[in-house]
This record gives C-alpha cells, sequence and structure tokens, in this order.
C-alpha cells in the first residue's frame, strides 16, 4: 500500500496514522532521519535515548526528563537544538510574522 503526503513548505509532513500504528511510532518518541545511498529515500528509525541501550526497557525511555535527553546530545546536536528553540520564541514573541 502506498500513501502519498505532500511536504509542507516549512519541510514537514505527517507520518500517515496507519504507519504510525504499525511500527509503534507514538507521540514523543525521538526519531532519526538518514539519507539512503541512492540519495532519494530517506530511513526513518525511533531510536532510544539512554546511557546503556542494552540494559534500557520501554518503560524506562519513557521515564526520561527533557534536561538528562538534552545532556545526552552531541556539543553540535545541543546547538542545532539552541538554534531551532531560539528561532521559535523569537517567532513566538514577534507574533509569528516575518
Amino acid at each position: 500500500m502506498t500513501i502519498y503526503r505532500i511536504l509542507g513548505k516549512k519541510g514537514r509532513v505527517t507520518i500517515p496514522f496507519e504507519i504510525r500504528q504499525r511500527v509503534g511510532f507514538k507521540y514523543n518518541d525521538v526519531l532519526s532521519f538518514t539519507e539512503s545511498s541512492d540519495g532519494r529515500s530517506v530511513i526513518v528509525k525511533r531510536e532510544k535515548i539512554c546511557d546503556d541501550c542494552k540494559e534500557c526497557n520501554t518503560s524506562k525511555t519513557d521515564e526520561i526528563t527533557l534536561y538528562d535527553f538534552l545532556n545526552n546530545l552531541s556539543p553540535e546536536q545541543q546547538r542545532a537544538a539552541l538554534v531551532h528553540l531560539s528561532v521559535k520564541w523569537a517567532e513566538k514573541e514577534s507574533g509569528g510574522n516575518k
């Protein structure tokens, strides 16, 4: 079954409910995006965020705090998160006008 979605002007797309349900994606899951070797496809994976995933279970990942999540990011990922949140905050403060 093929389901089509349109990529929005801000680069957003909704993963169809049927697919989210089949693969087990849930609200607040952390997803990673990797470009495939053909340059035309993207691989989306649900990631576990913890220090030692071998001993991690599902309930433990549900309990991670935002603070812990951010501290487990690499310096580059932390900077990207800061930039993203700063832009979001500035847009909100300006009333979303550009």
